[in-house]
């Protein structure tokens, strides 16, 4: 059974923010979950749920429960939190990108379906005869750039999309989790510096390698764990990888190994994100701190110089 509690037009986010709790059998409060979607109420960008699984359900009795919730004050309070929290831990889906919604408008031209002209023609940044191009999937690929770009032999990472079915994907798109794509950024190496199989060891020791579809607080077939190989000599590599490190974990681990197709450049607004905005919630909680573990566990790897 599931009640909605707020209906809510925010401006200031765009779209409109519905608040709902559930409740089991025994009219108990269960969960609260708030859902995001556009203004024409097209796609769901997100959802944040709070879950009373550990409380004793004796407190949260539905009579007592939906008495307090009339009560406006509560109601707004319990809103502006819940927000919060989504905006805090929900990682690159969230809403924190106050300034990104205008710079999605100005940087990405839509066109009748919807789709973002910016980013219709496949990513096919340039790569220097004596530099060769991996592709890796973890997570928000915000976190997977900085740790790249911190790799000395690394000239480059840049954020896009690949793995999915879609053509000319856009954020809005791969947050529905419908595209098959999963945020992913392209590194740009010099092989006679680093090699691909030590990137694949940085892509290891970098993530949460049992986590499924997801990485930290970023949860969904978007975030999900893929390493693209463009030949027979990587895919052995990641296979043999992959094998070790889940014998010495005794535990499967859950990044997928797949052929590369395609890969879409991401929004202007993605690339560099953590360098240009070091200030973001999203940046200090999640991804400057998995950076920090990452250098701690690869000091040998890093730039001399590296953020």
């Amino acid at each position: 059974m599931r009640f909605c509690l707020i209906r809510q037009k925010i401006p200031k986010r765009g779209g409109l923010f519905f608040c709902y709790f559930s409740l089991d059998k025994q009219r108990k409060v269960r969960k609260l979950t708030l859902y995001h979607y556009t203004s024409n109420f097209s796609t769901l960008l997100r959802k944040f749920s709070c879950t009373f699984a550990s409380i004793k359900p004796a407190k949260y009795n539905f009579r007592i429960f939906y008495s307090v919730m009339k009560n406006r004050i509560i109601l707004s309070a319990l809103l502006a939190a819940t927000i919060a929290l989504s905006l805090l831990f929900n990682g690159c889906a969230d809403a924190t990108k106050s300034n990104d919604t205008a710079q999605t408008t100005n940087a990405v031209a839509l066109n009748t379906t919807g789709t973002a002209e910016e980013a219709a023609v496949p990513a096919e940044t340039p790569v220097p005869q004596d530099r060769a191009a991996a592709y890796f999937a973890s997570g928000c690929f915000w976190c997977v750039e900085a740790v790249y770009e911190s790799v000395k032999g690394v000239d480059e990472a840049v954020s896009g999309y690949a793995g999915g079915h879609t053509k000319n994907p856009t954020y809005e798109d791969s947050n529905t989790g419908r595209t098959g794509h999963a945020e992913s950024v392209k590194v740009i190496y010099d092989p006679s510096v680093v090699s691909f199989s030590q990137l694949v060891d940085v892509y290891f020791g970098s993530q949460n390698p049992t986590q499924v579809n997801g990485q930290g607080p970023d949860q969904g077939s978007q975030y999900r764990s893929i390493i693209f190989y463009q030949n027979d000599a990587e895919k052995e590599i990641i296979e043999q990888k992959k094998a070790a490190l889940a014998k010495e974990l005794g535990e499967p681990v859950a990044a997928e190994v797949k052929p590369f197709e395609k890969f879409w450049i991401a929004e202007a607004y993605h690339q560099n994100y953590e360098v240009q905005h070091p200030e973001n919630p999203y940046i200090q909680n999640v991804s400057i701190p998995r950076l920090n573990r990452f250098k701690a566990k690869f000091p040998e790897l890093l730039k001399v110089n590296s953020h």
